[in-house]
């Protein structure tokens, strides 16, 4: 087909044109200059257009432009949108139909215009990579993009600003006259001219790829391709539970997974869009299965504003997703049961583990949490689902690797990480793409992901333009691979976002079986494409740390953060060992602690820095429940006796290897006996007596500490000081009448002696002449009778640690204290005393 002539420069956009006259200004070459400056102007004008019109919005990746409210040149005021190529692959004899929008970004009328497809350029295939990304690039019109054809053209009413016209094109794949297999760039553009400049000349412009696939027999090995399908969410269930009829519910800290799992959530549409691909790999987080089969049964939801706090009656109402749990979980079932399918089991809950690597690496107890996760989430998955699972994969947060992270992993047992290609780029002296398996060294593979490939999900693709061109643009990047060394059939791994959408799934399951109806690409699972061979010239090189994404570490928990999650369990340790049934606390709080360091939290910090806090305050709360009362004075009345103390329980269930240590300040004033173990029944009290000795009046510091018992004793809870107030010695009394009586048998026997030695006219009744011995011993009552007057008897509705009588309940002292009568009176004055 003959070309007709061009005019005024403008065979530079392929239009067929009129003869140039000398209106039409200076001669193509230096109106190439002004139309490249145009170009530049456009650009910026191009990039704020789809922000004012929706219909027109497009993923970076693939070139499309966004649109702006103002800066819309006068030279290019159209934005085209292809929103459907239907038959996305070129046949011999066949037909391509596009469909979309033309709206008029400017300021003035769109007059003649008209909507029609380029034949690309010289009839040539795009061979390289390099050549698509070039034309995903391009943001105005120009030559490269092909000649306009004459038919079809879909003529457009005049549209003022602001306004938009549907337009559709079907187009014989002969009229593009493609010279063989391979993939083109599709354009569309509009002619025409505007109200304030009457000249016709090209006024926007939309592209697309175009596979065409010769059906003649190659010699060309499909591309092995295996796809990520992940099933996250940010954790729900709470660490503590609700208790009704005597069973423990569970509380989750929202409802929103009951819509996540119905119809139209996006749970529910990815498992329903994963069910009909061949040969995925479901990534699945096991929180999230314990959380869709908790909702199975009765399940107890906190009221908006009160997650964080304890799950009480007034804050908590009934959960109303059973159905749709229920469901869903059938539905998975039978998804991950299809033969070809595997399901990589993540940790428990998804830790960050590249958080853990760069700022909590050399935290005690990381390692075992991390361990515990992985056992955990396997068990979990495979007690959910029915199916065989995979444990020994780490996905760190988007990919990234670096050879903190790579070390991390290494601890926790993982063979296989998942990496993102940013982290291993190859070089540019590298003609193809490597397949996906790297050796990365300490006998770990990383399997790297095509980051072309894969940046096409990131962003959700919410409207059909953005998901048109993502499907295209795959189907293009595959077939180029698959073309590049026919014989030698690459790996690739496709990554999408963890938190992949329900649009940006149907967009890859329809670039995925296009591409396998049209052979260039055999879905496989993860364990065949890992176990392929190494390309030894592929980059397996791990960056160094200081190499990380700086917007994927500035996202990162902190140090802090972490150190107060990992002391969750050396306190949960200790609460454990006191607990008669620990299997009731132990599964949620470990499941909460990881939770708590959940990767799924990078995308909503506030709502994980809720959930951590609410786990340890939780935590606080049943660790705080064992205690001894706060108290003030206790009076100690004698020189021997015993203390009283309680301790409260208010747990619902016993606790027992724990014991009470006093501690007084000045031991040697006052002496208190050895601890007991303590055991104390669910909702009670109990007091404990301990043996004293007292050696002086007065006030007594005292420290109560509970204890774990064992040889490895720990404090557990604080320590509760109070004062004992000694009364009534009565040792020193003695002592001072003691040394009265041997100042008078001294003084008697020096008198003797004088006596002795004068004459007998000595006078035997005459008063000796010694002064009388110092002041005589006082009771060494203080009178004071402040605070707790019955010397530590048990509050009311408290059972004491010890048979006995007396004080409320029927207790009494164990024994009569020294230096009084049974009856309670002081044996030197006969006055009563309050018992110790």
């Amino acid at each position: 087909m003959s070309e007709p002539a061009r005019h005024s420069g403008l065979e530079a956009y392929g239009h067929p044109g009129r003869a140039r006259s000398a209106a039409d200004g200076p001669p193509p070459g230096r109106r190439a200059v002004r139309v490249a400056r145009r170009a530049a102007a456009a650009l910026a004008a191009a990039l704020a257009l789809l922000a004012a019109t929706p219909q027109a919005g497009a993923l970076p990746a693939t070139g499309a432009r966004p649109s702006a409210e103002s800066g819309v040149t006068a030279e290019y005021p159209v934005v085209m949108t292809i929103e459907s190529v239907e038959q996305p692959v070129a046949t011999p004899n066949g037909t391509v139909t596009i469909k979309g929008h033309v709206t008029n970004a400017g300021k003035s009328v769109l007059k003649s215009a008209h909507a029609a497809a380029r034949k690309p350029w010289a009839g040539k295939p795009l061979n390289t990579r390099s050549d698509l990304a070039a034309v995903a690039a391009r943001t105005s019109p120009v030559g490269a993009d092909g000649i306009e054809l004459d038919s079809p053209q879909y003529a457009l009413n005049e549209l003022g600003p602001g306004q938009s016209q549907a337009y559709t094109l079907g187009i014989a794949v002969s009229d593009l006259q493609l010279s063989g297999e391979g993939v083109y760039e599709l354009a569309v553009d509009v002619w025409g001219s505007t109200a304030d400049n009457q000249r016709d000349r090209p006024l926007g412009i939309a592209r697309t790829f175009l596979p065409y696939d010769d059906p003649a027999p190659n010699e060309a090995q499909p591309s092995k391709v295996t796809t990520l399908w992940p099933l996250v969410h940010a954790p729900v269930l709470a660490a503590q539970t609700a208790s009704e009829n005597d069973q423990s519910i569970p509380v989750l800290r929202d409802d929103s997974l009951t819509a996540e799992f119905s119809p139209g959530g996006r749970l529910y549409e990815l498992v329903d869009t994963g069910a009909k691909l061949p040969g995925l790999t479901w990534v699945v987080d096991p929180d999230l299965l314990d959380t869709a089969f908790a909702m199975t049964r009765t399940y107890k939801v906190q009221k908006p504003g009160t997650q964080g706090q304890s799950a009480k009656e007034d804050n908590v109402v009934p959960g109303t997703g059973q159905a749709a749990a229920t469901a869903w979980l059938d539905k998975l079932r039978a998804a991950v049961a299809k033969s070809g399918s595997q399901v990589v089991a993540l940790p428990y809950a998804d830790p960050d583990i590249a958080s853990i690597a760069h700022n909590g690496a050399d935290l005690p107890g990381v390692d075992a949490a991390l361990g515990k996760a992985s056992t955990a989430g396997r068990l979990t998955v495979e007690g959910r689902l029915s199916v065989d699972t995979r444990a020994d994969v780490a996905w760190p947060y988007q990919g990234y690797l670096d050879q903190q992270i790579a070390g991390m992993t290494q601890r926790t047992g993982s063979s296989l990480v998942l990496v993102n290609g940013a982290s291993l780029p190859e070089s540019d002296g590298l003609k193809y793409t490597p397949t996906a398996p790297r050796p990365i060294g300490n006998g770990q593979t990383g399997v790297v992901a095509d980051s072309t490939v894969s940046e096409l999900f990131e962003t959700d693709l919410n409207t059909p333009q953005a998901q048109s061109e993502a499907v295209q643009r795959f189907l293009a990047e595959t077939f180029v691979i698959s073309r590049q060394e026919p014989q030698n059939p690459r790996g690739l791994l496709v990554m999408p976002p963890r938190e992949l959408t329900a649009n940006n799934a149907k967009a890859l399951a329809t670039a995925l079986l296009t591409a396998q109806a049209g052979k260039w690409v055999e879905p496989v699972k993860l364990d065949v494409l890992a176990a392929g061979p190494a390309d030894p010239k592929a980059n397996s090189a791990v960056p160094a740390a200081t190499d990380y994404p700086a917007q994927a570490r500035a996202s990162e928990l902190s140090s802090l953060e972490l150190t107060d999650t990992i002391r969750i369990q050396s306190e949960l340790d200790k609460l454990m060992r006191i607990l008669t049934l620990p299997q009731r606390v132990r599964g949620p709080f470990s499941a909460a602690m990881v939770r708590s360091m959940s990767t799924e939290w990078r995308s909503q910090p506030p709502a994980g820095s809720t959930y951590r806090d609410g786990v340890s305050t939780y935590l606080g709360e049943l660790t705080k429940a064992v205690k001894v009362p706060k108290k003030t004075v206790i009076t100690f009345a004698g020189d021997t006796g015993v203390l009283q103390v309680s301790v409260r329980n208010d747990l619902t269930q016993t606790v027992t290897n724990l014991e009470l240590v006093l501690t007084p300040a000045q031991p040697n004033r006052l002496k208190v006996g050895a601890p007991e173990p303590i055991v104390l029944p669910a909702a009670q009290s109990v007091t404990l007596r301990f043996a004293a000795e007292a050696h002086n009046n007065g006030p007594v510091a005292m420290t109560a500490q509970l204890r774990t018992t064992g040889p490895d004793s720990q404090p557990y809870g604080e320590p509760v000081t109070f004062t004992v107030e000694v009364t009534s010695v009565t040792n020193g009394v003695l002592y001072v009448f003691g040394g009265g009586l041997v100042l008078l048998l001294l003084a008697g026997l020096r008198f003797y002696r004088q006596r002795k030695r004068r004459a007998p006219a000595e006078d035997g009744d005459e008063p000796l002449g010694d002064e009388p011995a110092a002041d005589g011993p006082t009771d060494g009552t203080s009178g004071d009778t402040n605070g707790d007057t019955s010397g530590g008897a048990a509050e009311p509705g408290e059972r004491a640690a010890t048979d006995g009588g007396g004080g409320p309940g029927g207790e009494g002292p164990a024994q009569t204290p020294r230096g009084r009568t049974a009856d309670g009176r002081d044996r030197a004055t006969g006055d009563e005393k309050v018992g110790p």
